[in-house]
C-alpha cells in the first residue's frame, strides 16, 4: 500500500468518493474513508441511489414509515435520498469547517427528467437545498442548454452548485460563464460571495469509450495509435480554459468581492477499457485546484498502485490539441461525439431515475402495513 492518495491530495487534488448508501453511512465506512483514505467529499447521482436502495434492507424502516403515511413514490425518493445526503453532510462537516467550506461537500442531483426545462430545475434546486438544509451541500444541475440559465439563477440565489454532465470544451466555457453571471447576480443582491461554492464536473472516461470505438472501426495504425488519448486531451484543455477564465478581468472583480473559483471536477474516472491502467484518469489528471471523484474501486486502485508524479496537466496543452486535431483529421467529429455523450448521459440518468421509481414503488408495497 503506497500513500498515493496523500500525494494526490498534497498536489492540490481534492479526493471525493463517487458513491453513497445508507450502509456506507451507518457502518462507519464513510467516516473511515475520510479518516484513512483522504476522502474529503461525496458525489451521488440517480444511478448510485438506484443501486443503493435496491441492494439489501438498509432502507426498510424508513420505507415502511413512508408507506404507512401513504406518501407518493416521488416524495418517498426525496425523503430517502435527502436523508442520506444530510447524514453524509454531517459526517463530512469537520472537513467542511477545516477547509473553510471548500471541501466536505455532498452533491445531490435535481430530477434528471427536468434536464431540458429551466424553470422546474430552478424550483427543484431550491427545494433540495431547503430539504437537505446543510451548508455543505452542492445541488447538481446538468450542463444542458436549459441547465445553463438555471445555474446562473441558482448561484444568484446563493445556493452552491455542482454542474454535471460536461463533455465539451465549448459547453464548459458556457458553464463558467453561467457561474460568473450567477455570482454577479448574487453580488448585486448583496449576498456574501464567499459562501457560494461550485464545481464543474467534466466527464472523462466516456469520451475515450466513444472515440476509441470509432478509431477501432477505422482500423488503421494511425487510428489505433490515438486510442486512449482523447479523454485526457479533452480534460487537459478544459483545465487550460479554466486557467484562462479565472485569470480574466471579469473574474478579478468577483475575486475582489470574495468569490470562490469554480473548481474543475474530473468525473467518470473509473476506467472502462481493461486494456488501460485502472488509475489512468487519476495519475494523468493531477493539477492544483481540481477535484477527482472516484468510484470506490478506483479509489482503492489509486491507494494501492497509483503513480502520482506531480502536475500532469499544465504544460501538456500543445500535445492535447495535437491529439484532438489528429482525431478530427481522421473524420471523427468532436462536436458530434460530445453532443451524443451529453444526450446519452441525460438518458442514462433518466433511465436510472425511472428504475428508482419502480424499485421504490415495489418496496413501498412490500413494506406497507396491513390496514387497521
Amino acid at each position: 500500500m503506497t500513500d498515493a492518495l496523500k500525494r494526490l491530495s498534497d498536489e492540490g487534488v481534492a479526493i471525493w468518493l463517487d458513491d453513497l448508501s445508507r450502509q456506507r453511512i451507518t457502518s462507519g465506512n464513510l467516516a473511515e474513508l475520510i479518516d484513512q483514505q483522504h476522502v474529503v467529499g461525496v458525489t451521488t447521482n440517480p444511478s448510485i441511489f438506484q443501486k443503493a436502495i435496491s441492494d439489501g434492507h438498509g432502507y426498510d424502516q424508513q420505507v415502511a414509515d413512508l408507506a404507512a403515511r401513504k406518501v407518493t413514490v416521488e416524495e418517498a425518493i426525496r425523503m430517502i435520498t435527502t436523508a442520506d445526503v444530510r447524514d453524509a453532510a454531517d459526517i463530512l462537516r469537520p472537513v467542511f469547517d477545516a477547509t473553510g467550506g471548500q471541501d466536505g461537500r455532498v452533491s445531490i442531483e435535481v430530477d434528471p427528467r427536468l434536464a431540458h426545462h429551466t424553470t422546474p430545475t430552478i424550483a427543484e434546486a431550491k427545494q433540495l437545498a431547503w430539504l437537505v438544509d446543510r451548508p455543505n451541500t452542492l445541488i447538481k444541475i446538468p450542463a444542458t442548454k436549459a441547465g445553463l440559465p438555471a445555474i446562473t439563477e441558482v448561484i444568484g440565489l446563493g445556493i452552491s452548485v455542482n454542474v454535471t454532465l460536461i463533455f465539451s470544451l465549448e459547453r464548459y466555457r458556457e458553464v463558467m460563464d453561467a457561474y460568473l453571471a450567477g455570482l454577479e447576480k448574487a453580488k448585486a443582491a448583496g449576498l456574501d460571495l464567499s459562501l457560494i461554492r461550485s464545481v464543474a464536473s467534466f466527464f472523462v472516461s466516456r469520451v475515450d469509450t466513444e472515440i476509441d470505438k470509432r478509431l477501432e472501426k477505422l482500423g488503421t495504425d494511425e487510428a489505433k495509435a490515438l486510442k486512449g488519448k482523447a479523454a485526457l486531451a479533452n480534460a487537459r484543455l478544459a483545465y487550460e480554459a479554466y486557467e484562462e477564465v479565472f485569470s480574466s478581468e471579469r473574474w478579478a472583480a468577483l475575486d475582489k468581492a470574495g468569490a470562490n473559483k469554480q473548481r474543475p471536477l474530473w468525473a467518470s474516472t473509473g476506467v472502462k477499457d481493461p486494456a488501460y491502467k485502472d488509475t489512468l484518469y487519476v495519475d494523468e489528471l493531477v493539477a492544483p485546484g481540481t477535484v477527482n471523484t472516484m468510484p470506490e474501486a478506483t479509489l482503492e486502485a489509486t491507494a494501492g498502485h497509483g503513480d502520482i508524479t506531480g502536475d500532469t496537466v499544465r504544460g501538456t496543452y500543445p500535445q492535447a490539441k495535437a491529439d484532438l486535431d489528429a482525431i478530427a483529421k481522421l473524420g471523427i467529429s468532436y462536436d458530434e461525439v460530445v453532443q451524443l455523450l451529453e444526450d446519452e448521459g441525460v438518458e442514462k440518468f433518466e433511465a436510472s431515475w425511472n428504475d428508482l421509481l419502480k424499485s421504490t414503488e415495489a418496496e413501498l408495497k412490500r413494506l406497507a402495513p396491513s390496514e387497521g
